[in-house]
């Protein structure tokens, strides 16, 4: 085999190696971005946020709800965490289905931190329409409420 053969296989590995780092760091870094919801979020720290909506990020693990609130101390912005856009689109949603101004009602669980963040459950609307935001945790622990607190 002649050396400028040799040169070009050589090329062609580190190639390869670098493309297969590259990848495995990708699917690391989509791993480590999720997180457990009882790390983030305290299902005992239930909250009810309404104000109007300023931002829709649609987006992978999860979809944020940005959302103006008005409180005694003047306009708070709260990130609501929803669910990922595809359990969000099996129940109805769309990237936009909340453009910026719509009024919201919005179930939540506080963030352990004490930020302005919280794990949605459910989301209601001036019409009095309630409906899911595809967090199947978030959804679970409000299941589970319901149920110790039935007689």
């Amino acid at each position: 085999m002649s050396r400028a053969s040799r040169q070009s296989q050589f090329a062609i590995f580190r190639r390869i190696t670098a493309l297969a780092a590259f990848a495995a760091s990708a699917i690391a870094g989509g791993a480590l971005a999720h997180h457990s919801f009882a790390a983030e979020f305290d299902r005992n720290a239930q909250i009810r946020l309404e104000g109007r909506v300023t931002k829709f990020e649609w987006v992978n693990p999860h979809s944020w709800i940005h959302v103006a609130v008005q409180t005694d101390h003047g306009i708070e912005e709260w990130r609501i965490e929803a669910g990922t856009p595809a359990a969000m689109r099996r129940r109805g949603w769309e990237r936009d289905s909340l453009p910026p101004g719509t009024r919201v009602l919005v179930n939540a669980f506080r963030a352990r931190d004490g930020s302005r963040r919280a794990s949605a459950a459910t989301i209601g609307f001036p019409n009095g329409r309630q409906v899911s935001l595809g967090n199947p945790t978030a959804e679970a622990v409000v299941a589970a409420t319901r149920h110790s607190r039935l007689p």
